[in-house]
């Protein structure tokens, strides 16, 4: 059957009657499929909330199974990032896109071209960003075709990229953690490991070393564990021990899903606090894992929302000063969200979202009471 965006919630609906982890209508306000057949274009965008205003959300270009894996990881993602920008205090709401990669794919200038030209007919409700393996450069070939594109560099008039961004905003969220656990937000002699030493990673690695932690890493690419050696101070482990390895604090800063049933009783750790998306397997389950085990856990999309603070001052050029002192703040949410842990049974992803929750209802509320 061939899929057009017309008949995409139909294909769903009567493909999937049984499989509630997909289009079960968890808030989404619009999913969306598009594809050509000319590039190879396949693609999906869902928008979650947009009760504080457009949706924002990065573009991944990944090879999944099926479509249904897609599917499930652009309804995880595109919440995620509402309630990212919820807690964060900012102005946006949620969505999320991503390309299937598949044999012969590859992000072209005429694929992003029609991708783009697909999100300028969303009408401004989602604007596309970089995420997993899409770049700067690719936004500026998506912005051939739409307005709605951030992340595009600086030379551009962009805000450039994000990972250094998201890598304080960790590194803030770390100490965030320190000082629940330590009693002090003092990073120095910490052992930290950083699971996954992309962009993010290693300028995670960098900002820890400049406050002397002791820095372990995890890679399974040789390349990036030989340029963060070289650059600083740090100790490789293998990618299959890191969660174990004896730390103050473990970072997962590459896929999602690492943290689950098998791994958590595993860690050897006081915190987890990283930049990776979706880190929980199964939100519920690995959530009250975390917390039964006495791990404090600051969620991903709180640790990680410095990128999205950068990335927004491209829609909100006066923000584009205060970028730091805005990345800062979440060390004041993520102490709120760890206090109200302690007094609560709940797990703290499930307090940080009810916070981001709050925040878009008031908004919904008053909206209704005009």
């Amino acid at each position: 059957m061939k899929i057009t965006e017309q008949t995409f919630s139909s294909y769903i609906f009567s493909n999937y009657p049984n499989d509630t982890t997909h289009f079960s209508q968890k808030g989404h306000e619009q999913v969306v499929y598009f594809q050509d057949e000319t590039t190879g274009l396949q693609a999906i965008v869902g928008i979650y909330d947009t009760t504080l205003g457009p949706a924002v959300g990065g573009l991944r270009f990944f090879e999944y199974q099926d479509e249904r894996e897609a599917l499930k990881d652009v309804l995880r993602l595109s919440r995620g990032m509402t309630y990212k920008a919820a807690i964060a205090g900012l102005d946006f709401g949620g969505g999320k896109a991503v390309i299937m990669k598949k044999k012969g794919t590859t992000l072209t200038e005429a694929l992003l071209r029609k991708y783009g030209a697909f999100i300028e007919r969303l009408g401004g409700y989602y604007i596309t960003a970089p995420d997993y393996n899409t770049t700067m450069e690719h936004m500026v070939d998506i912005a051939k075709s739409t307005r709605h594109v951030i992340g595009l560099p600086v030379a551009l008039g962009g805000s450039g990229d994000p990972s250094e961004h998201t890598a304080y905003g960790v590194y803030i969220a770390m100490k965030a953690s320190a000082k629940q656990v330590f009693g002090t937000d003092n990073l120095t002699g910490k052992k930290i490991g950083i699971a996954g030493i992309g962009k993010v990673g290693y300028s995670l690695a960098q900002l820890l070393c400049q406050e002397q932690a002791i820095v372990y890493v995890a890679d399974i690419c040789a390349k990036r564990l030989k340029a963060v050696t070289d650059s600083c101070k740090v100790e490789v482990v293998a990618a299959e021990h890191l969660h174990s390895w004896p730390l103050d604090i473990y970072a997962p800063c590459a896929l999602g899903a690492t943290l689950n049933n098998t791994t958590i009783p595993t860690l050897s750790c006081a915190a987890v606090v990283g930049s990776a998306n979706n880190q929980l397997a199964d939100q519920d389950r690995d959530g009250k894992l975390l917390l039964q085990r006495g791990i404090v856990y600051v969620p991903d999309f709180l640790a990680n929302a410095g990128g999205l603070i950068n990335a927004v001052t491209e829609l909100e050029p006066s923000a584009h000063h205060s970028v730091k002192q805005r990345i800062e703040q979440l060390y004041t949410i993520c102490l709120d969200v760890l206090a109200k842990v302690v007094n609560s049974p709940r797990p703290a992803q499930e307090i940080a979202q009810e916070m981001a929750i709050a925040r878009i209802q008031s908004i919904k509320n008053a909206q209704v009471g005009r």
